[in-house]
């Protein structure tokens, strides 16, 4: 087999060279994407009734700060709306608050509880708890912010045949459509980030037959209502911290009359068309202490008045420009053809089979966690929590805070391979604000420098502990979360992003557990204790999670402190640490990828949590075919294809890491028919948006890996996409990459390159297996098979 490689100047390879066209460094356009064979339809959500549940059925719109969740229900639409800083709890809260740090002094209590571990072997949860945790107060959770209600006094009692309600993932606007009386009404809605507004738009092919009432309605009674002329305003101060909110609401028509009444409510009567803009913010800041800044009034009003004095029109492209340019960059091709279904009807049909409209609904899963990234993540605003941004409760689940035992992480893992490496700007904020917090926890709990973080956070700098005896421990969280900092380095290689951001984050981490690994008794080596493998099993000593995450940080803070010259006297602290560390991998019994230390895994054991693969994938220090993957492969077999939304969701990543692509499919399979509702948001359950994005991630990974310094085609291609195309996912080193495959062999592959470097690609097309050369930034390199 031949391969021609072309470039724009490219550098002589020995083989044949093809004309080629300068690309955009990191990007993937058009006249750069693998041709299709056909044009796909635009990845639609569509259903043929109103939501009756917001859960299930409700569709979300977002601009990152701002997100609402569109009912379209005829007679009184209701959006349900979210403003991502809006948190009860932190400081000011009623209940008092201590961000999880020990209210009084336990000298001695950490190293009582290594030196019973050192003995004893093993602790349960409870006796653990007992000695390091305390009772949690005034951490608060994510609030409601209320819903707009729009009353339409003439409209239809139950939808019909010509009821449609779409959320268009490439344009970001979900849609109501509707034949009533002779007029096709149409309702448009939509969440700018540019514009910093959620915008709704009413209308009908006939002229005066907009008539409606808009009203805010909220489950706490905690604000004040006003309306004067055409602006709703809502006020108030969460009774619990005192935390100022506001939202403002704007109405605009085309025709008719726009009433203001004094029950805080603004009546449309006989308009052609009318739109509303809504603003809506709080006297929340990420700064500790006193997470408190401006009041909210200046910004919601100008946010509001700003839209105000645009057209409709130009607000809404606007504000498709923004999405699309983010979620035009990456397309999928896996034989797909979406039928003429609403699809609630597609996912109760799945199998998982080789039917084209099983393809399409992967593919629109795929793209759907794209879109609630970009959604639910977007600069300025706090990262995607374990609901994005949605959230229709005073009580959600877990209080819809970050989980750093793979929760917060797993939001962000398709954000760099799917080309949203912007999306991950909330999350570098978020892990910053962490540090000042984290360092007096470090310094308190463990008397040492550093910082750190637990199992669960919330935006008030929560650092320390509580006493959930089986998820109040997990010293590592900030180590793992560093990960993807350094990932999104790697990906796009900018040193002064390695300089400014990621690696202060990184090093401070580290000097956290230079102080804190202890030698174990046993064979000198350096672990972490007390360990705790997530939400399972007893307390020990150097678990195998505990010990791969530290040494996943301690190996890439050592590639940064080298990349950047830090100095040598730290670089020699790292490569010591790192030679006398237990590195979390050890094979037993039955030949499995052991839990823990001691070979205490249980072949039978199902749980959820596959904690000590985290070698595997997030991490990398496990490689394909290496005596770890096979072992690897013996737990997750072990473990089973069960398990919660999120917990499927990984696995696709650990079979993809494992290059079983047929394994991995099955694993998407799983989780579409058994973990996802009819909205297709994941559902643990409750919904849990991390799901969503694992599986997209795992996805990408099917598709394309480079972990380990290797730009990977199809690595876990499945049986079932035989044919097909992906143009735009994203390589380490500062590559994108557009693959056309038939057959399950790839027979196109262009890279362009952001930086110049040398590369080694991985694919069929070559009869070595691997192809390597000089690739230089803003150049386009074609690789065809040939004969």
């Amino acid at each position: 087999m031949k391969t021609a490689i072309g470039a724009t100047g490219a550098l002589a390879l020995g083989i044949p060279t093809l004309s080629g066209t300068a690309a955009a460094a990191g990007t993937s356009d058009e006249s750069a994407s693998v041709a299709h064979t056909k044009k796909q339809a635009e990845p639609t959500l569509r259903y043929d009734a109103p939501s009756a549940n917001w859960e299930r059925e409700s569709l979300p719109i977002g601009g990152g700060a701002l997100g609402a969740s569109v009912f379209g229900t005829l007679a009184s639409e209701q959006l349900t709306f979210n403003e991502k800083t809006l948190w009860t709890g932190g400081p000011g809260s009623v209940q008092g608050y201590d961000f999880g740090n020990w209210t009084t002094p336990r000298p001695g209590a950490l190293t009582g509880v290594q030196q019973r571990l050192d003995s004893e072997g093993a602790l349960g949860p409870d006796a653990v708890a007992a000695e390091l945790g305390q009772a949690r107060r005034g951490y608060g959770a994510y609030q409601v912010f209320g819903d707009l209600r729009l009353d339409l006094a003439n409209a239809p009692a139950a939808p019909d045949a010509s009821y449609r309600r779409t959320l268009d993932l490439r344009s970001a606007l979900a849609s109501v459509t509707y034949t009533h009386q002779g007029a096709v009404h149409t309702r448009e809605f939509f969440a700018s980030h540019p514009g910093r507004v959620i915008v709704g738009r009413l209308g009908a092919d006939r002229p005066r037959q907009v008539s409606f009432t808009l009203r805010y309605t909220s489950p706490r009674n905690d604000c004040t209502v006003t309306a004067d002329r055409d602006r709703i305003t809502v006020r108030g101060a969460l009774k619990d911290n005192g935390l100022r909110f506001e939202a403002q609401i704007r109405v605009l028509t085309s025709g008719g009359t726009v009433t203001a009444g004094a029950d805080g409510t603004v009546t449309v009567t006989g308009a052609d068309s009318a739109w509303f803009a809504l603003a809506a913010g709080t006297d929340y800041a990420d700064s500790y202490p006193s997470y408190r800044g401006e009041d909210p009034h200046p910004a919601v009003t100008a946010a509001v008045d700003a839209a105000a004095r645009t057209s409709y029109e130009k607000v809404r492209d606007a504000h498709v420009r923004d999405h699309r340019t983010l979620f035009d960059r990456v397309a999928l091709d896996i034989g797909q053809q979406l039928p003429d279904l609403p699809t609630d009807q597609l996912l109760a049909r799945y199998t998982g089979g080789a039917s084209r409209a099983d393809r399409a609904l992967e593919a629109l899963f795929f793209q759907y966690g794209r879109y609630l990234l970009i959604a639910s993540s977007r600069a300025g605003s706090l990262p995607a929590n374990l609901q994005g941004v949605w959230n229709n409760s005073t009580t959600p689940p877990w209080s819809a805070d970050y989980h750093g035992n793979i929760n917060l992480q797993m939001n962000y893992w398709p954000a760099e391979v799917t080309n949203l490496a912007e999306t991950t700007a909330p999350y570098d904020r978020y892990i910053e604000a962490m540090r000042a917090p984290g360092r007096r926890t470090a310094k308190e709990m463990f008397g040492t420098a550093g910082w750190v973080v637990h199992n669960e956070t919330n935006p008030y700098g929560f650092t320390g502990v509580h006493d959930w005896s089986t998820a109040f421990w997990f010293p590592e969280a900030a180590a793992w979360l560093t990960q993807q900092m350094y990932e999104h380095f790697r990906f796009g290689g900018s040193t002064d992003y390695l300089r400014s951001t990621a690696y202060p984050a990184m090093k401070e981490a580290a000097e956290f557990w230079l102080a804190n690994l202890r030698a174990d008794p046993r064979d000198g080596l350096l672990v972490v204790t007390p360990s705790y493998s997530p939400e399972h099993g007893d307390f020990t000593a150097g678990a195998a999670m505990s010990q791969q995450i530290v040494h996943d940080l301690l190996t890439s803070t050592l590639e940064a402190a080298r990349t950047l010259g830090d100095a040598p006297a730290f670089r020699s602290r790292l490569e010591n640490a790192l030679d006398r560390l237990d590195p979390g991998l050890r094979i037993g019994s039955w030949g499995q990828l052991q839990e823990w230390r001691t070979d205490r895994d249980d072949p039978g054991d199902d749980h959820r949590h596959v904690s000590h693969l985290f070698a595997l994938h997030p991490g990398r220090q496990i490689e394909p075919g290496s005596e770890w993957a096979e072992a690897a492969k013996v737990s997750l077999r072990a473990r089973g294809d069960g398990g919660t939304g999120w917990s499927k969701a990984w696995k696709i990543n650990f079979w993809a890491r494992l290059r079983d692509g047929d394994h991995a499919h099955r694993m998407l399979a799983e989780q579409l028919k058994n973990s996802t509702l009819p909205n297709l948001w994941d559902t643990h359950p409750p919904f849990q948006i991390d799901g969503n994005f694992g599986a997209t991630s795992g996805i990408a990974e099917m598709l394309l890996q480079s972990q380990h310094g290797t730009v990977d085609i199809l690595p876990a291609l499945p049986a079932g996409w035989p044919d097909g195309s992906v143009r735009g996912l994203r390589a380490r080193g500062g590559f994108t990459v557009d693959i056309e495959w038939a057959g399950g062999q790839a027979r196109r592959v262009v890279i362009t390159a952001s930086r110049s470097r040398e590369v080694t690609v991985r694919s069929s097309l070559f009869a070595s297996g691997e192809k390597v050369f000089k690739a230089r930034a803003g150049s386009r390199y074609t690789l065809i098979a040939e004969g």
